[in-house]
């Protein structure tokens, strides 16, 4: 059983959470209210902390779409803030403004490759900051999807020409 401090509740996505003061990690933490029980009789009273952000429900985003995967990712994405919070629910990111044309994206994922590709599924152009061997992991995914895409070139142009890819679809024969 964990003991905290509780500040405010916060709704996101389809569920409501307690933003409050961890007592024995000493830091704040999101608790999904359904996940909760009360304490009987109630705890002791407590001062209340300045929270960690200003803007609590942005803190509560972030900390339920990145903190409980072993991958955080820190993106710059070329679209308007709010054109990609319409893509993106806050479970699954935290969307901050830049400017008028872009945005960082905070969001984690259990893998490198799901945390690759999810970001790629959102069909905008972005910039990877964070983690640094993600870059790496992108590289290798995009060789092996053009691997995958030219095999499938050169089997339609085998069909298109009716052969086996060997030879243009001519029989040699030895003289």
């Amino acid at each position: 059983m964990r003991a905290a401090e509780p500040h405010r509740l916060v709704h996101s996505g389809r569920r409501w959470y307690l933003v409050g003061w961890d007592i024995d990690r000493e830091d704040w933490r999101t608790y999904r209210v359904d996940r909760l029980r009360l304490r009987t009789p109630n705890g002791p009273r407590f001062v209340p902390r300045d929270p960690p952000d200003e803007d609590v429900a942005a803190y509560t985003s972030r900390a339920i779409a990145s903190s409980p995967y072993r991958y955080q990712g820190v993106f710059t994405v070329h679209a308007s803030a709010g054109a990609v919070a319409g893509r993106i629910p806050p479970t699954m990111g935290a969307v901050e403004p830049i400017d008028e044309r872009t945005c960082t994206l905070r969001c984690g994922a259990h893998t490198l490759d799901e945390l690759a590709v999810w970001v790629a599924l959102t069909g905008l152009r972005f910039e990877v900051h964070e983690p640094p061997e993600l870059v790496d992991r992108i590289a290798v995914l995009a060789d092996r999807l053009a691997d995958a895409a030219a095999g499938a070139v050169r089997r339609a142009e085998d069909a298109a020409t009716g052969g086996d890819g060997s030879n243009g679809g001519e029989v040699s024969r030895g003289r």
